[in-house]
């Protein structure tokens, strides 16, 4: 393909990525703070890169999926004055509206073209290549990075030209997704509560209007006990901040995101943070620091 890219963090979402970006016929560099994580990628054709200058240095395009946004500035503030000429930075990692402003205007200090794009999935869509782009850019920015979203999702929604539109969208979605899995987790605990047995809730609703795929997925997870991460919970408890400031700045409550944030908090304290979200039922059964919202 002659296109070189740079994936910067290679946790679950990046690992995924990077593999199908190699799979794809990209040149692929990857880079992660713990360098196992990465070197893991070279059986599947990425170049394990020996820091971060390494790693953009011939790279088209650099993809960064790290943690938040202080990890993507600091990796950014080596990678930005090595990045050639034309390169383009896309930016997956949820870091919210005034982050992905911030970031974009890192870029726009050293003339780098940048591109907004979170995406919605998990582990197993990221290890398939289907996950969902969502893309904020200027249009002239579109045709160098649509390669690089055909590789690693199954569909590219084009939000908008603003640098954090994809943001936008992204906290919307996953405003509904914690919220179900919140949802399923209080459902599973008072069903517990009132004596019954919590996978009644799931075979009543399994077919009917009030069915969801997710909440069958999670509220197994719930159930068994065992959380293997799809979505840390940390990640989830970082998105609800997310969430709720953008719901403050745009004038709409954050009542019920807030209770949310606390329950996923609660469960991370509680040292669920590295497991999946589902983790978070721990923390509606648990009776310390149980909140009343």
């Amino acid at each position: 393909m002659g296109t070189s890219v740079a994936v910067l963090g290679t946790g679950i979402m990046g690992a995924g990525m990077a593999k199908n970006l190699a799979k794809a016929g990209f040149e692929v560099a990857v880079w992660n703070r713990t360098r196992g994580r990465a070197e893991a990628l070279a059986d599947d054709g990425a170049r394990v890169a020996e820091s971060v200058a390494d790693a953009v240095r011939d790279a088209d395009i650099v993809v960064t999926m790290l943690f938040d946004e202080a990890a993507i500035a600091d990796a950014m503030g080596e990678a930005l004055p090595a990045m050639k000429d034309g390169a383009v930075w896309v930016q997956s990692a949820t870091v919210g509206v005034e982050g992905a402003q911030r970031l974009a205007g890192l870029a726009r200090a050293q003339g780098v073209a940048f591109v907004d794009a979170p995406v919605m999935g998990t582990r197993q869509p990221a290890e398939q290549g289907t996950l969902t782009v969502l893309a904020g850019c200027p249009g002239e920015v579109r045709g160098a990075v649509e390669p690089v979203f055909d590789a690693i999702g199954s569909e590219t929604v084009w939000v908008g030209e603003r640098p954090d539109d994809g943001q936008r969208l992204k906290l919307v979605m996953n405003s509904w997704v914690l919220t179900l899995v919140g949802g399923t987790a209080q459902a599973i605990d008072l069903a517990r509560g009132l004596g019954l047995d919590p996978q009644l809730f799931l075979d009543t609703i399994s077919g009917a209007g009030t069915d969801s795929a997710y909440a069958q997925l999670k509220g197994a997870a719930m159930i068994a006990g065992e959380y293997p991460p799809a979505f840390p919970l940390e990640g989830a408890a970082k998105d609800s901040g997310l969430i709720g400031d953008a719901l403050r700045s745009s004038g709409v409550s954050a009542v019920l995101m807030d209770a949310l944030r606390d329950r996923f908090e609660a469960a991370a304290a509680a040292g669920h943070g590295a497991e999946d979200m589902a983790s978070v039922v721990e923390a509606f059964r648990s009776g310390s620091g149980r909140g009343r919202n």
